[in-house]
């Protein structure tokens, strides 16, 4: 039995300093019971805990550790770039250096902004569709979840689905009225809402692989759909790429589909795991934002130096050959083999790319929100905890995805599968 003598420790303490005892709400454990774990170190594919356990780690910050934790090149890049200073609130080379990478190997894109977070991203994206639209309203769909931003805290995934709610307190009805909610990959509900909508929708955002609230993948086909009813209706198509971009390739999912968006919102993969994300467009749509145009934007830590370095350093390295099928091979590698251990068939593995996803059901496919069984989250509960104990981190919550990085050996995908065959004989 693995030991947490000092994570519960530590989280008695934490509960008198903060809401929950966490800063970040799926981090308290609610959906999987126990106590949450504090940890102490990571190092590529591992983690270290506060009580000196070792995991093999499928959570990686949540998606933006691509090359793992602690990388060489991204703490050398760091380290040099800090012995200069770690913020001026002015701009600089490294801002310069940065977006060249992306926009020089990115062909959706012809400017971007840096803002702090992925919420900051798509809260400065919404406000830019509206301004250059002229249009107040946006139409977004069930399980996708676009940050702590107010009017998309509607049915959103993520935390909010872990503990059972469909929205927000604190979320006045005046924004909620601005957001349509309607069901992915339901054609029909789209075309309703153009109709009854009509002239009024500024954009239509969507995590075009829709990985917050399970993978709930969508075919290119739908994709394609709201392309060109956007286009049809002067209405801007938003892909919320926090998750996927520079995950699934480097021009994300709009390069893995070859669709274009009018607008692309990116997380923290862009700064090795610092505190950064971005929104990008065109050079006509990105010039309604300030100075240039009146649709006003501001960050004192935007194109911050330490993650503009960071970020250099860390997809520089996503753009060696093989990068992304490499990736992809581990992750074929690793749910095989949970296939072959999972004798009973006690659940799915759905996956895209370096993603997947653990799903208590006996459907083939699921695509939207309400196919998803919440009573099945009561034997992820127990699976978590078995794999804990067999060295193996998922993120604490049925609904969220996990995630394969470059520094994950085969010796540790082995181990892994190992584990899974383990758990799932107590399971």
């Amino acid at each position: 039995m693995t030991k947490h003598t000092e994570s519960e420790k530590l989280f008695s303490e934490s509960k008198s300093y903060f809401p929950g005892g966490v800063n970040s709400p799926v981090r308290a454990f609610k959906s999987v019971g126990g106590t949450p774990i504090f940890m102490e170190r990571g190092k590529g594919a591992h983690l270290w805990d506060a009580d000196g356990n070792k995991y093999i780690d499928y959570c990686g910050s949540w998606g933006p550790l691509i090359l793992g934790h602690a990388n060489d090149g991204v703490l050398s890049a760091v380290s040099k770039t800090m012995q200069n200073g770690t913020s001026f609130g002015a701009p600089t080379k490294l801002e310069n250096e940065l977006a060249k990478l992306i926009l020089t190997f990115n062909s959706y894109l012809e400017k971007i902004r840096f803002v702090s977070s992925g919420t900051e991203a798509v809260m400065s994206a919404i406000r830019l569709a509206r301004g250059y639209t002229k249009r107040n309203k946006i139409l977004k769909f069930e399980g996708c979840y676009h940050g702590h931003v107010d009017s998309l805290l509607v049915k959103a995934g993520s935390g909010l689905v872990t503990f059972g709610n469909s929205s927000s307190a604190g979320v006045p009805d005046s924004f909620v009225n601005e957001t349509i909610t309607v069901q992915l990959n339901n054609k029909d509900a789209v075309k309703k809402a153009f109709e009854d909508f009509k002239n009024e929708i500024a954009c239509v955002i969507i995590e075009p692989i829709p990985a917050n609230n399970g993978l709930l993948l969508q075919g290119k086909e739908f994709l394609l759909f709201l392309r060109e009813i956007c286009t049809a209706n002067n209405t801007l198509l938003l892909f919320d790429e926090v998750i996927s971009g520079f995950r699934v390739s480097f021009c994300g999912a709009a390069g893995l589909y070859s669709i274009k968006p009018d607008i692309v919102t990116y997380g923290k993969i862009i700064g090795g795991g610092f505190p950064v994300g971005a929104y990008g467009a065109s050079k006509e749509i990105m010039a309604s934002v300030s100075p240039d145009g009146n649709v006003y934007q501001a960050g004192t830590l935007s194109g911050n130096p330490v993650a503009m370095s960071a970020g250099i350093a860390q997809l520089t390295q996503c753009l060696e050959p093989n990068f992304y099928s490499n990736l992809k091979a581990k992750t074929n590698y690793l749910l095989e083999g949970i296939r072959k251990v999972n004798t009973f068939n006690l659940f799915k593995l759905f996956q895209q790319e370096s993603i997947f996803w653990i799903a208590f059901t006996e459907k083939e496919s699921i695509n939207n929100a309400d196919e998803i069984n919440a009573d099945s989250m009561k034997y992820f509960k127990i699976l978590f905890h078995e794999l804990l104990k067999e060295g193996v981190y998922l993120g604490p919550s049925g609904y969220e995805v996990g995630f394969v990085s470059a520094a994950h050996t085969y010796d540790d995908l082995d181990k892994t599968i190992k584990a899974f065959g383990k758990a799932l004989s107590k399971l």
